[in-house]
């Protein structure tokens, strides 16, 4: 039996459930371990895990749920391919969503809410220093994240959640050799700045939405190579 090309712990906990199975699973395909259209089959990956299936079909389910998988019942269940069309109607969404977030949570942030979005600007920062594209993605959600928590909106949080998988997938090719670039760190040490200076929501509302229109832009540039080098 060939090993499925997933990144499993070092030590799988009896306690490992769906949610650490969708975590292997949604990372392997963010990385492009598990590429666009390879199948994927609960066994190999319950026996990789040492799980029962039950908690690893649940996982596919949401992966499902998420876009990072499709089945079809009797045919197949596999990574889903990467769609120019589907990207940008994400980040649409994700933009929208970020506007609100900001909208709701800036009259929360305290000192320690901006020292939180600092640290997780140094931790993207040292990413970048070191060529991780996966330890980048993770800070810089930590980043934003910062004022979804804080906007308290169960419902926003879960539709950004729903939506980051899908972005991720473009952002990690993008990430791994753009790294060396300074624009996000600019841009996160920007939003710091007038959130320290106290400007009013919607100048900062409009700085964030710079950065996703700049994403749009990544990801445009993504397709563009990709279509260039199929043909």
């Amino acid at each position: 039996m060939i090993a499925m090309p997933i990144r499993t712990p070092k030590v799988v906990q009896r306690s490992l459930m769906w949610q650490d199975a969708y975590n292997v699973l949604a990372e392997a395909v963010v990385r492009g371990d598990l590429a666009p259209g390879e199948q994927v089959r609960d066994g190999e990956i319950a026996e990789r895990l040492g799980l029962s299936r039950t908690p690893v079909r649940e996982a596919i389910s949401r992966l499902v749920d998420v876009g990072l998988i499709e089945a079809k019942v009797g045919a197949y269940t596999r990574v889903t391919s990467l769609n120019r069309k589907d990207a940008e109607a994400s980040l649409a969404v994700l933009m929208s969503l970020d506007r609100l977030a900001v909208r709701e949570g800036l009259p929360r942030l305290d000192e320690r809410g901006v020292r939180a979005m600092e640290k997780a600007n140094r931790d993207f920062a040292r990413a970048v220093g070191q060529d991780s594209a996966w330890r980048a993605l993770e800070a810089d959600d930590r980043f934003h994240g910062v004022l979804v928590a804080l906007a308290d909106n169960p419902l926003l949080t879960r539709l950004i959640n729903q939506i980051h998988p899908q972005i991720h997938r473009i952002l990690f090719r993008k990430f791994s050799t753009l790294l060396g670039s300074q624009e996000t760190i600019e841009h996160h040490e920007q939003l710091l700045e007038l959130c320290r200076t106290g400007e009013d929501a919607e100048t900062i509302v409009r700085a964030s939405a710079e950065h996703w229109e700049h994403l749009g832009g990544l990801i445009g540039e993504f397709f563009d190579e990709s279509e260039t080098s199929s043909t």
